[in-house]
């Protein structure tokens, strides 16, 4: 399993990034990276505590970690240049918290997400299909999530998404123990959505392919 998308308590996950690990290390998890939600008043924050402990924690475990931030409720025009502050500051995976359809987030953050070029545009509700056109693109990554609420639209996703070949990947936005799933689940997920098993094995793929990239070795097996 490899997730891209979880929390830890630097926003509103119950676990330290050390404990969060250990319980993906547990379910056989081979990458995860840690997305805490970010604006402007705490990104710096979330990066500097992360980078800490990211190096420790994959060198002594067996799970590759990766520093990230979850952009959320950010104001669309500010979110292109918030992704670029955060890279700036050391954040591999850079999740923009897309337009659920059960939270009021602001009306053109999808877009500015892709045109920001976030890495992943995460549970983007009933986004519009050009948008996923231009994800396609732009080679931002489309999240089938596991979250319970977010996932009311994953079908409609998988659905558009297919017509315009984007890239999905399989998450868990897991701010809870109980929200971590292994492998096996993880596909269940993604054939729920919709998905075909051919295409929840490309979406594992575009995963490991995206970590793999983020350390800067893409032909190191994980």
């Amino acid at each position: 399993m490899i997730d891209l998308h979880t929390h830890t308590v630097f926003s509103d996950g119950e676990l330290i990034p050390s404990e969060l690990v250990r319980r993906a290390e547990f379910l056989g998890y081979r990458a995860i990276a840690i997305t805490d939600h970010a604006d402007y008043s705490n990104y710096q924050f979330i990066i500097e505590n992360l980078l800490k402990t990211v190096e420790i924690l994959t060198e002594n475990t067996n799970i590759v970690v990766l520093p990230g931030v979850e952009i959320t409720h950010v104001p669309p025009v500010k979110i292109p240049e918030l992704i670029e502050k955060c890279r700036n500051e050391g954040a591999k995976v850079v999740v923009v918290h897309g337009e659920t359809v059960v939270e009021p987030v602001a009306e053109g953050t999808n877009l500015a997400a892709i045109e920001g070029r976030a890495d992943i545009l995460a549970h983007p509700g009933l986004v519009d299909l050009k948008i996923l056109e231009m994800a396609a693109k732009n080679g931002v990554a489309i999240e089938i999530t596991a979250r319970k609420g977010h996932n009311i639209t994953n079908g409609y996703v998988v659905k558009i998404g297919r017509e315009v070949g984007v890239r999905f990947v399989i998450n868990t936005d897991a701010h809870a123990p109980s929200d971590l799933i292994d492998r096996a689940f993880a596909m269940k997920v993604g054939l729920g959505a919709g998905l075909t098993m051919r295409e929840v094995e490309m979406a594992f793929a575009t995963s490991e392919e995206m970590v793999r990239r983020k350390m800067g070795n893409e032909k190191a097996a994980l």
